[in-house]
């Protein structure tokens, strides 16, 4: 199709192929990616779910250039990030325009205060000192770190050390924000610090987002789309009302459906027509069937 896949699309994957090289010399690749294809619209919000194995992580890896420059392997299809195409852009060349962040914050801190590792990504861009202050005093803003800045990260906590990656990815201003399942490693605090952040970025970034998650729950707050994958494959993208209203389908895929999705099918089986998977949603949906029962007449 051309160069023309980029012009309005933050993300163009056609026909992705992805092996990784053989662990034992000899034996075949490893597939992980069996011809994906899907795009990213500008400031979308896309949640990539199944179960291990699936491919997301390779996914991930492959939306910043890592793969296939840093893994090797055999590469097939095309993959387009701001216009870049990703065979011909390094991953520093393309971290200019998306930001990463992986499941592991300790595996992305090096530095030895806080602000140094939000400024690091800017330092390598060759932006200007004044530059580089406020970026970086503005992306600790949004996570809600900026009395953290001459801390070691080292003395954080998870959720700490996640929002610390998170500030360094959208200090660049990215088109792309690649998240690896961010919240997987923390405990329920370190998760609920980094909702509260992405609940914040979601209403500031004008940047797409990309999700890797198996929590259904964070999808239903965040994502506008759902892609669903298995063994290389995509089996299902599209709204993620759609897909988070039924159980079955995220079951299929590894996923545990949110509990008012649950309940909702449930009314649904007794006879109350309600389809929600949200605390809002569930409130508007029910405030109806409330109010008539409220009207009849005790017997």
């Amino acid at each position: 199709m051309g160069g023309t896949l980029s012009d309005t699309r933050v993300a163009t994957a056609q026909d992705l192929y992805y092996a990784y090289p053989p662990l034992v010399p000899g034996d075949p690749p490893t597939e992980a990616l069996r011809g994906v294809t899907f795009s990213i619209a500008p400031g979308e919000f896309v949640a990539i779910m199944g179960p291990s194995g699936a491919g997301k992580t390779t996914l991930c890896l492959s939306l910043c250039a890592i793969v296939p420059h840093s893994t090797g392997g055999v590469f097939g299809g095309r993959v387009v990030v701001a216009g870049q195409d990703t065979r011909r852009i390094t991953p520093a060349e393309l971290s200019a325009y998306v930001g990463t962040v992986f499941q592991d914050p300790e595996s992305q801190l090096f530095a030895a205060a806080v602000e140094d590792e939000v400024a690091f990504g800017l330092e390598s861009q060759g932006l200007p000192r004044t530059e580089i202050a406020e970026r970086v005093s503005w992306a600790l803003e949004q996570v809600r770190l900026s009395d953290h800045r001459q801390r070691s990260p080292a003395y954080l906590s998870g959720g700490q050390k996640q929002r610390v990656v998170i500030a360094a990815a959208i200090a660049t201003h990215p088109q792309l924000l690649v998240l690896d399942e961010p919240t997987a490693g923390l405990d329920p605090v370190g998760s609920l610090e980094v909702a509260q952040v992405l609940a914040a970025l979601r209403q500031r970034l004008d940047s797409s987002i990309v999700m890797v998650t198996q929590d259904a729950e964070l999808a239903a707050d965040f994502a506008d789309r759902i892609i669903l994958m298995k063994d290389g494959l995509i089996g299902y993208d599209g709204p993620a009302d759609a897909a988070l209203a039924e159980p079955e389908l995220l079951s299929g895929y590894a996923v545990r459906p949110p509990v008012l999705a649950e309940l909702s099918q449930w009314l649904r089986r007794e006879g109350l027509p309600l389809h929600f998977h949200s605390l809002t949603e569930a409130e508007q949906a029910m405030r109806l069937p409330l109010s008539r029962r409220s009207m009849c007449p005790l017997s």
